[in-house]
């Protein structure tokens, strides 16, 4: 095995033209990513270790540029080694939009900050998709297969794998078909590129500028994932008075892009559709880490989360035997934290 400093160390001698640095580690996400601050003197930057890669086909690059082609605010390169699956990366600092939330005093506080995400968010959807150029985020997409696997691996991991809910058979038939209902209809919608973690843990803020990272899955998909990962964030407790708030912020300011046919009442019916999706995804993030590897450290966000579920799926009648589900296996009262 080749230790981190064997590879560290001259990528970052040669990079940074000096042996006067030093490597602090930094709080990874739930990939198998690992991150770095690296500093020198007065400057800072951000050194990620991934698997090694081909620079033109390497998605975390694609998209960083395409997005930076568009006017959305990423990280800047500095250097890379992709032999070694380094990458050098301008230093954003610490100050992530979910903090920002909860250190206001009130909800109203942190708006303008938000107002600042959905800025990029409609550089994301509108303009990136529209410039047709080589990007990664074009030959992937959310369709029916995909939201499905997600849906999936909710029920796999928190229904039957953390809360054994036992699915008889006429259940099971009836859950995948509910499943499969809600993604089909949601595959029929049209799609823009789609950043695909656009939460609070993703957004950071520098020198009052909203920053975006973590998007190297970004895939084609409705317009409306994008908005509950960020109104219906698990990782804050966002109002529905500011979450409306922010939607018609978002829908103004993509006034120009949006359909002539456009209709607020189908937009609304979809952003609850995808709630139902997206967060019963989440759901399933946060159960697998404990259900296959014992990482504790997201179960507390599995309430709040159930609970947007829940809510959603009661939009929909026909759902009915969805949210039955959710009740009766104790979902919505179990006490994660003490498992």
């Amino acid at each position: 095995m080749v230790t981190h400093d064997e590879f560290l160390i001259p990528f970052l001698s040669r990079s940074l033209q000096s042996d006067s640095y030093k490597v602090l580690s930094l709080a990874g996400d739930a990939s198998n990513r690992r991150y770095y601050r690296v500093v020198l003197d007065h400057s800072s930057w951000v050194l990620m270790r991934w698997d090694p890669f081909v620079p033109d086909n390497y998605p975390f690059l694609s998209v960083l540029n395409h997005f930076a082609k568009n006017g959305v605010h990423v990280p800047k390169v500095i250097a890379m080694s992709p032999d070694e699956g380094l990458v050098l990366l301008e230093d954003l600092g610490d100050l992530t939009l979910e903090r920002k939330f909860w250190e206001s005093q009130n909800q109203d506080a942190a708006m303008e900050f938000y107002q600042l995400a959905v800025d990029e968010i409609v550089k994301i959807h509108h303009p990136a998709t529209l410039d047709k150029s080589e990007c990664t985020a074009f030959k992937i997409q959310f369709d029916t297969e995909k939201f499905l696997w997600e849906m999936n691996y909710g029920k796999d991991n928190l229904l039957s794998g953390v809360l054994k809910f036992n699915f008889s058979e006429n259940l099971n038939k009836e859950i995948s078909d509910i499943f499969l209902d809600i993604c089909t209809r949601l595959h029929k919608e049209p799609k823009r590129i789609a950043h695909r973690d656009y939460h609070s843990r993703n957004l950071m803020i520098k020198l009052d500028q909203m920053n975006v990272i973590d998007f190297q899955d970004a895939r084609l998909g409705p317009i409306q994932y994008d908005l509950v990962s960020l109104m219906r964030d698990s990782y804050v407790d966002m109002s529905d008075v500011m979450a409306k708030s922010l939607i018609d912020y978002y829908l103004e300011r993509s006034k120009e892009y949006l359909p002539k046919d456009f209709s607020r009442e189908h937009f609304d019916h979809i952003y609850e559709l995808q709630s139902i999706q997206r967060c019963f995804k989440a759901c399933g993030s946060f159960a697998s880490f404990f259900h296959q590897r014992e990482d504790r450290r997201y179960l507390k966000y599995l309430p709040g989360t159930l609970r947007r579920v829940l809510k959603a799926i009661n939009e929909f009648p026909e759902y009915k035997v969805f949210a039955d589900v959710l009740i009766d296996s104790g979902a919505l009262e179990r006490k994660y934290e003490s498992l």
